[in-house]
């Protein structure tokens, strides 16, 4: 793998196109399009896109699935030097709106399904185009109809019209060559990111072309033991819309040796199944949610997944009863790993040869430089002591997109050097593996102690009736908080009680650590990237406080 020996992120695709054109590259439904198609797919949009008015700089908002037209799409705009701004395909329009004025787009790229909300708002945006596509649009025809004939594929209304445009149409008809290919300097910014938006407003994270190609080099190195480059078939389990989907995916395809990426329109446990059974899936990268839904699963011992090397977890807390489980089951470990958008992806991960403890999540990368600090006065804190982490590399990020208050907040320059404040609490031991703690803002404060929701969600998810918990704290003047967990069990389980876990927790944490209160809910409140709102819960309980002082 080369990446760093090219200026931008389309040539190193372009350079795996040219050594291995009928290698697999991608895989969708059955149908498969190797490096060379890609390609000219690839190149047919860019001119296209060229031809009405898209040009090096502009901003275009891809709002699609983990579908092919999704990573078309995106390289596509590496080829016209334009900047892709990915978001979510469930955003509302509200959503987009946002997101295309602060970046000031002027395409979108959006599903039939979404197609509505674009259109709702995009007369208070500088959106000047729309191209919209399919699920099922890049396909065969008779899969197509095989879809539609048995209601698969979701469908949703469109109109085309003098400013929009099908996608798939654009890719069938000839168009002029796309402009020639020219130097270009690899800080330029290849893709723009927005955060889940736990607090505030989300605020875009420009990345430039090396900083993407060094992470994608680096993250993909890690596990190379396991798996040879060019021997990965990965199933994309991980959104593109992230910076984990991202790295891992397109960065499988920048890979000179050339890796094979299967996505799938969303997560059907089933599919998932067979296509790993089918296509002798080896890696795949995935939230804690789809490993313990994996475990859980009913039909799981019916298919052989035997051929998973490298399963890498990460994007949340990670319960040490899914990484025991999962052992267990397969007889082969979960890696985990840590990443950041603000530091282009990966900044740890545990590596098969190396022997790492069981929860941590790994060695930084060599591109990362960290520090660990009292998040209050940001001195280093003492070897083994947990603090907040602070993140850099030689081509970071540096600034948030056009949010120089947020970016003031977020960026600090200690002894000369520009370091991002993660807000993420971590230790790391004597042979430089870390360990994740908590976010600081969710750091609870009881009787002097610093308390970390997220190591009292990890016991009570290792209840065996437990799917999931949320851990706040609550304002006591005589405690500083009192500590609130709220807990969804699985469907099934009936008879279990706050008593019953509020005694399980006392069995494994220290006395100050054990929750007060326990209230059950059917659901917790997640961002739309699936992160735990836990600032909604504890605007809910400050309501209450209120209410019953008047």
């Amino acid at each position: 793998m080369n990446g760093l020996n090219t200026t931008s992120i389309y040539q190193a695709f372009s350079e795996t196109v040219r050594k291995h054109p009928d290698k697999p590259a991608l895989v969708f439904l059955g149908h498969t399009w190797t490096y060379g198609h890609l390609q000219r797919t690839i190149e047919r949009l860019a001119a296209s896109l060229y031809v009405m008015g898209v040009r090096q700089g502009d901003k275009v908002v891809i709002y699609l699935p983990n579908i092919p037209q999704n990573v078309v799409a995106w390289l596509a705009m590496q080829r016209l030097r334009a900047v892709p701004v990915v978001i979510s395909p469930i955003y509302t329009a509200s959503d987009f709106k946002y997101m295309a004025n602060d970046t000031e787009a002027n395409t979108a790229i959006c599903m039939d399904t979404n197609f509505g909300y674009v259109v709702r708002v995009v007369p208070e945006t500088s959106v000047k185009r729309i191209l919209v596509c399919t699920t099922t649009g890049m396909i065969s025809w008779w899969k197509r109809l095989l879809g539609k004939a048995f209601d698969r594929a979701p469908e949703g209304k469109f109109a085309l019209g003098e400013n929009v445009h099908s996608l798939e149409a654009l890719l069938k008809k000839s168009a002029p060559p796309a402009p020639p290919l020219k130097d270009e300097t690899v800080e330029e910014t290849a893709s723009i990111l927005y955060t889940g938006g736990t607090t505030g407003l989300p605020k875009g994270v420009p990345i430039s072309n090396i900083a993407f190609l060094q992470n994608a080099l680096e993250s993909r190195k890690s596990f190379e033991y396991l798996v040879p480059l060019g021997h990965g078939i990965q199933l994309q389990a991980a959104p593109l819309f992230h910076v984990l989907g991202q790295m891992s995916g397109i960065g499988a395809c920048l890979s000179v040796a050339g890796d094979t990426m299967i996505l799938a329109p969303r997560v059907n446990l089933d599919a998932h199944f067979d296509i790993i059974q089918r296509y002798g899936v080896n890696q795949q990268f995935g939230v804690p949610s789809l490993y313990r839904m994996i475990l859980d699963h009913d039909r799981v011992d019916y298919y052989n997944l035997r051929s998973l090397k490298f399963c890498m977890i990460g994007g949340d807390v990670v319960p040490l009863e899914i990484m025991d489980r999962w052992h267990k089951k397969f007889g082969k470990p979960l890696y985990q790993g840590y990443g950041i958008t603000e530091a282009s992806g990966t900044v740890a991960i545990c590596r098969p040869e190396e022997d790492a403890p069981l929860g941590s999540m790994g060695r930084p990368l060599p591109m990362q430089e960290i520090k660990i600090v009292n998040p209050d006065t940001l001195e280093p804190v003492a070897p083994g002591e947990p603090g907040e982490l602070l993140v850099r590399s030689q081509h970071m990020v540096r600034a948030y997109w056009n949010k120089p208050e947020e970016t003031s907040e977020s960026f600090v320059t200690l002894d000369g050097k520009l370091w991002y404040k993660s807000r993420d609490i971590v230790r790391q031991d004597a042979q430089g593996f870390l360990y994740f703690l908590d976010r600081s803002a969710d750091m609870i404060k009881h009787k002097g102690y610093r308390v970390a929701a997220s190591e009292i969600e990890r016991v009570l998810q290792e209840h065996p009736a437990v799917t999931a918990a949320c851990v706040v704290g609550i304002p006591d003047p005589g405690v500083g908080e009192r500590i609130k967990a709220f807990v969804v069990l699985k469907e099934d389980v009936r008879g279990v009680t706050g008593y019953d876990l509020i005694t399980w927790a006392r069995q494994r944490l220290a006395a100050y650590k054990v929750p007060q209160y326990i209230e059950f809910r059917d659901v917790l409140p997640k961002s739309k990237v699936g992160k735990m709102l836990r600032r909604e819960l504890r605007a809910e309980e400050r309501k209450k406080l209120e209410k019953s002082k008047v």
